[in-house]
């Protein structure tokens, strides 16, 4: 009973250590499906998919866009000097463009008044960071100097 109602997988049967209980039926049939299996896979050729990806084609009628491309092959640090002579010669109006353009932003970036003012405030910085202990307390003294100077502001009761 148990044997009628719960049968094997296919997979299982073609395995190699379940082949030696196998009936002279069971093998047959084993052996049919694979050869059925084998015969419609052979002959099935999935080339409609394949020619549909392959047909994808733009056509272009003017070479415009292909006027400022970079040179295709690279190569650095000196691995392969012809195709490095190459790539100056066929990018170096490109590369031309691109440090005037460079040169025009760092000359609007920052003016003169503005870099001198950070200057200052660097080299200041710098002066207290590289300072000995006699030289920071005698900056520490000038800056509370300074700041007593200055009116302190204290709250005022109000007047009834």
């Amino acid at each position: 009973m148990a044997n009628d109602n719960a049968k094997l997988s296919k997979n299982l049967l073609r395995m190699k250590f379940m082949q030696r209980g196998l009936d002279a039926d069971t093998k047959k049939q084993l052996e049919e499906e694979e050869r059925r299996i084998i015969s419609d896979e052979h002959w099935y050729l999935d080339l409609p998919e394949l020619k549909a990806k392959e047909n994808f084609i733009i056509e272009e009628r003017s070479f415009g866009p292909c006027e400022d491309l970079k040179y295709g092959r690279m190569s650095f640090k000196g691995f392969n000097t012809e195709v490095e002579k190459l790539m100056i010669v066929m990018n170096a109006p490109n590369e031309e463009e691109e440090e005037e353009e460079e040169i025009s932003r760092m000359e609007t970036d920052i003016t003169d008044e503005d870099m001198a003012r950070r200057y200052e405030s660097l080299v200041g910085s710098m002066k207290k960071k590289f300072a000995k202990k006699r030289e920071r307390s005698a900056i520490e003294d000038v800056k509370q100097n300074a700041t007593e100077t200055e009116t302190k502001r204290a709250f005022l009761k109000p007047q009834d």
